[in-house]
């Protein structure tokens, strides 16, 4: 059956044209740094990013791992937000593996960090204390775009007290089509960047790690301990290229789909859509009645995928399409018509 799924934009499927380059892809042993299509794909990005050197990895969670590896040590601590992917949703790695303690602080609505807590809980020089090593941001956040002004004065106050800083940037190429500014213009403030091929630019695997040449050849090192050395790995890194040079400007669809699904869901009355829905590619909704799981039953009837939660997150990616979003406006008012 061919869903409209809103799950995830990591629900993409590769058009003939990514799985064409995929099937040609030349290449080689990664691990012995002789793969052609994954040091083509490692070197374009970091040209994109500017910044010295990139590595490639299975998934974003290695990525941001590899980063913490990269920037603390055993009883290190990295600032981070409560709801980061870097704190929340990617298994404690920092903890289990890295022995590394995170300082979480709440979001503020905008996504950002607020700054003078994020000074607050930097530790002193105190044997007492953790060390604190790295300022963590992610960007967007849960679909919003941090400001470019708010990322140059984190990016200060991180330098000025002698930390890294490390941006969680799995969609860091939404945030640049929405500013209208090259990618660079956000990359330039932090140390390393994680960036997810496999979301909304559309590669079926893999992210890439940013940042200088010293600290990727140690990021490459821990890559090779977690397990995470790969072989012939050109045929999956000729997809993320393949997204990197066609998949980039087009994320501007996904956002206008968005917006077009935020004004109707804002139409119906028993629905409430959270500020700000739609700045990107997601849609933030909650049910005034009706229980989520019921609705995602409901909607799975019909050929529509979302998630029982609530609040709803609804993403869109290159697989959905205008008529879409008029698909899940109508199937939620008949939820909510059959609910009575």
């Amino acid at each position: 059956m061919d869903w409209i799924d809103f799950r995830s934009d990591t629900v993409t499927r590769p058009d003939a044209g990514m799985r064409k380059a995929m099937a040609e892809a030349e290449v080689g042993d990664d691990v012995y740094g002789d793969d052609p299509t994954v040091n083509r794909l490692e070197k374009v990005g970091a040209e994109m990013l500017g910044k010295e050197a990139s590595l490639f990895a299975s998934s974003g969670t290695q990525t941001n791992l590899l980063a913490l590896l990269v920037h603390c040590e055993r009883g290190d601590e990295y600032i981070v937000g409560q709801g980061a992917h870097t704190y929340r949703f990617e298994g404690g790695g920092a903890a289990v593996l890295g022995s590394i303690q995170p300082q979480p602080l709440d979001f503020d609505p905008d996504g950002t960090l607020p700054l003078d807590k994020v000074e607050a809980v930097i530790k002193p020089a105190d044997f007492h204390f953790a060390r604190t090593r790295l300022l963590c941001l992610e960007n967007t956040q849960a679909g919003k775009v941090l400001p470019l002004d708010y990322q140059a004065h984190a990016s200060a106050l991180a330098r000025g007290r002698g930390l890294a800083i490390h941006l969680d940037g799995a969609r860091v190429f939404n945030a640049s089509v929405k500013l209208g500014v090259d990618v660079r213009e956000i990359s330039r403030h932090y140390d390393t960047v994680s960036v997810c091929l496999s979301k909304g630019l559309g590669a079926p695997v893999g992210s890439l790690l940013f940042g200088p040449a010293e600290a990727i050849s140690r990021a490459r090192r821990w890559r090779k301990v977690l397990g995470g050395g790969m072989r012939q790995a050109g045929i999956i890194a000729a997809g993320g290229l393949y997204a990197l040079e066609h998949n980039v400007a087009r994320l501007a669809e996904d956002h206008e789909n968005a917006a077009c699904l935020a004004g109707l869901l804002a139409g119906i009355d028993e629905v409430e859509v959270a500020p700000r829905s739609g700045e990107t590619n997601m849609v933030f909704a909650s049910l005034r009645r009706g229980e989520p799981e019921h609705l995602a039953s409901f909607l799975r009837e019909r050929g529509i995928l979302i998630l029982g939660e609530n609040p709803m997150r609804l993403v869109t990616h290159l697989n959905l399409r205008r008529r879409d979003m008029d698909d899940l406006a109508r199937g939620i008012k008949a939820f909510l018509a059959h609910k009575g």
